[in-house]
């Protein structure tokens, strides 16, 4: 459940690992007529109606789509419109209390009061399962709405399509012209008891099919279809099994077959799955820190989705079918915010199972999209072009540079390289030609500048370690890109006009949608080159200022600023903003300037703030997964600032002690000595028994095995990390 308050966006409901289905809970899809931004995962604890169980969801989203094949039980008459979500009545929703709620990995129930129903919802890898326990002598009836949608909105289901086979199994389908536009969904639904009558309607027309499916079955079609589906008095629980495909009925079936059982089998099964997913790091903590670290270890878990189906096939970004051969498909992409440390903490706890379908997925989006590049935004195949960057390029790079092979490394490199150079994406043809995007140009061009400068970084170094020296020159060139944008004289990165100049007027602390930043500021944009943190600071005038202007960020005093005009903003200490990514790897930056005692007082200042294991207990998007797998990496104790430097940089631990499984039986473990409020610096460290007096450790370290010892302090060791060749990875100063 957390996350599902303020603004988390998580969801409650039942998926397995990386699931296709994400089968949940809607408590409201009316954002026609309210706003939607609360509701992208489409559940908010504080509602107090449920309209219906919906089968696709985002976990922590700042924009929403989905909310697939709504099924809702009904005791007694069908009613075929949700009714207002604050009300009771009339319509299909139902009251609810969180008192009969159970959310668990795989697993969710609730009773809805209303109708006196029993719900519970499990789910596999391309199925959902849901179980409606009915009062004794109730008649019970579903109704499936394919009019509904999170981020609704009139005309959005272009056409839509229900099949009753004569077997009694439901098929059918939607496309819509959502976030990602012309998506498609298929279903099959199968029940675990015999109809006894059936509508078919199309409430375009009100005209229904009744009655039970011939010889050949019956069919609606249209762009807002329901089904009013009645099994009579039931003497035991309703099953009712849903498979999806995003290529056709034909493959939803096949999916539907391939995950035999009914619900029990099906919650067994994505139970076990949990437990070794979960399982590939033990925690020792704190109860309310070992409840958080663990929650946010599942939503690390939930995305990129599965997306092809069990026979390999899966609709690309062409809309086109395709075949993926010796991978699964993953789609479910928001690169902008996991590139940081979502995709890194996979590539520790997932590397096997995940990564290479990953980066194979992420190559055959490029190979197959119209425009030639790696996905920006994707879901379900399609390409959305929500935010900046060509940050699938770091993920490539930081799985092959930390050896994770399994893919084709050449289409890896000509997949990137195409993508940082498609002069018509958001600014790259000026990029290229002057060295930054300029801002009469295009928006977010001094974001845009550096984010791209990073991203080149990453094809460098993948590069020069397939022997590419050409390529790996010229980008290392482009790397350095960030020096361009960035205004010496005043400390700030800036955008800069065609003509060369900055642009005026310049306030440091203001956020507007569309200027200067994505969704940010240049205090939290001036600290981004992680691929050159050493050349940063000497413009800044060295460590000292870098430390100053770092403690003045923390401290900025934010009472006479407004920034409830951008709802992405959320989580400030000063103008640190957690709730957003560009602040992610600012706190550790002070372990650059020498001074990683700082970092830690405050990593401890910002997990008590931000983190806490109940509903409210983020304070940001989730966003698939990088807020969770921020406070997992910090609390193990280190966080990969640059991804691709094979590198993390050492914070302080949050754990008692934690071992990470690794591939070939290996462990890395973590322990913390003396870990308490009371002691919140770190006194020192050993690596596998020896004093480590740098304030980084490599990939390699931790993919041997071993031990990383810290002992807890009451006060600050200002002696750890002092030396330069302490410090971690930085372009013009490496260690």
């Amino acid at each position: 459940m957390v996350g599902t308050a303020g603004e988390g966006h998580t969801f409650p409901g039942a998926t397995a690992p990386f699931g296709m289905v994400q089968l949940s809970p809607d408590t409201d899809t009316l954002c026609e007529i309210r706003a939607c931004y609360g509701h992208a995962a489409g559940y908010r604890y504080e509602d107090p109606t449920i309209q219906g169980f919906s089968h696709t969801h985002f976990s922590g989203a700042g924009h929403s789509d989905l909310g697939d094949i709504l099924v809702m039980p009904m005791a007694g008459e069908v009613q075929l419109d949700p009714g207002d979500p604050k009300l009771a009545g009339p319509g299909y929703r139902s009251r609810f209390s969180h008192d009969s709620e159970v959310a668990r990995p795989g697993y969710y129930a609730v009773t809805l009061a209303d109708q006196g129903i029993r719900a519970e919802l499990t789910a596999g890898t391309r199925v959902g399962v849901h179980r409606y326990t009915f009062a004794a002598g109730a008649r019970a009836r579903l109704v499936i709405d394919l009019r509904s949608s999170l981020y609704n909105y009139p005309g959005k289901v272009l056409w839509s399509g229900l099949h009753l086979r004569p077997d009694g199994v439901l098929t059918g389908f939607r496309e819509t012209r959502g976030w990602a536009p012309g998506r498609k969904l298929y279903f099959a639904m199968r029940f675990s008891a015999p109809l006894v009558g059936a509508e078919l309607i199309d409430r375009d027309s009100n005209v229904p099919y009744r009655g039970f499916a011939g010889p050949k079955g019956a069919e609606k079609l249209g762009k807002a279809l329901e089904a009013a589906l009645d099994f009579g008095t039931l003497t035991a629980p309703l099953e009712v099994k849903v498979a999806l495909s995003g290529v056709d009925e034909a493959g939803a079936l096949a999916n539907l077959a391939s995950e035999p059982g009914g619900f029990d089998a099906t919650l067994a099964t994505t139970t076990a799955a949990w437990a070794k997913a979960l399982g590939a790091v033990e925690i020792d903590a704190p109860a309310p820190m070992r409840r958080s670290i663990y929650t946010a270890l599942y939503h690390s878990l939930l995305a990129p989705s599965v997306w092809s189906d069990a026979d390999g096939r899966y609709r690309g970004p062409d809309d086109a079918v395709h075949q993926a051969r010796g991978f699964t498909f993953r789609s479910t992409f928001s690169l902008w915010d996991t590139f940081r440390a979502e995709h890194p903490l996979l590539t520790l706890i997932q590397p096997e199972q995940t990564t290479a379908d990953v980066v194979n997925s992420l190559i055959e989006s490029q190979r197959h999209s119209p425009d030639g590049i790696l996905p920006v935004w994707q879901f379900a195949g399609r390409e959305t072009w929500c935010m900046i960057g060509y940050h699938a390029v770091p993920v490539i790079a930081d799985a092959y540079l930390k050896g994770i092979r399994g893919f084709d490394a050449d289409a890896a490199l000509q997949a990137m390289v195409a993508s940082a150079t498609h002069a018509s994406y958001g600014g790259l043809g000026d990029y290229m030609a002057r060295g930054y995007v300029p801002i009469d140009r295009e928006p977010e061009a001094a974001s845009k500048t550096v984010e791209y400068a990073f991203d080149d970084w990453t094809i460098a170094r993948m590069a020069r370690q397939m022997g590419k020296a050409d390529i790996a020159a010229a980008f290392d060139r482009r790397a350095g890109n960030w020096r361009n944008s960035f205004d010496a004289s005043s400390g700030w990165l800036r955008a800069r006009k065609v003509d060369g100049t900055f642009r005026t007027p310049f306030d440091p602390a203001a956020i507007n949608y569309g200027s200067d930043y994505t969704e940010g500021n240049a205090w939290q944009y001036s600290w981004f080159v992680p691929q050159d943190q050493a050349g940063l600071f000497r413009l800044l005038g060295g460590d000292a200022k870098v430390v100053a202007k770092l403690d003045a960020m923390f401290d900025f005093d934010n009472s006479k600023l407004d920034y409830s005009h951008a709802e992405d903003i959320a989580g400030l200490i000063g103008q640190y903003i957690h709730g957003n990514e560009p602040s992610h790897h600012v706190a550790y930056l002070y372990a650059y300037a020498g001074a990683p005692w700082r970092t830690q007082a405050r990593l401890k200042q910002i997990v008590d703030s931000q983190y806490k294991p109940t509903p409210d207990g983020l304070a940001g998007n989730d966003d698939l997964g990088q807020m969770s797998a921020w406070l997992v990496f910090t609390a193990l104790g280190f966080y990969p600032v640059a991804p691709a430097s094979n590198q993390y940089v050492i914070g302080r631990p949050f754990v008692s002690r934690a071992v990470i499984h690794l591939p070939g039986g290996k462990a890395f473990t973590v322990v913390a000595d003396g870990l308490a409020d009371a002691h919140p610096y770190v006194g020192s460290v050993t690596l596998n028994g020896r004093p480590l007096n740098r304030v980084w450790l490599s990939d390699a370290e931790i993919r041997a095995g071993g031990e990383l010892r810290f002992t807890m302090s009451a006060v600050p060791n200002k002696a750890l990390g002092k030396a330069t060749a302490a410090r971690p990875f930085s372009m013009t100063a490496a260690p």
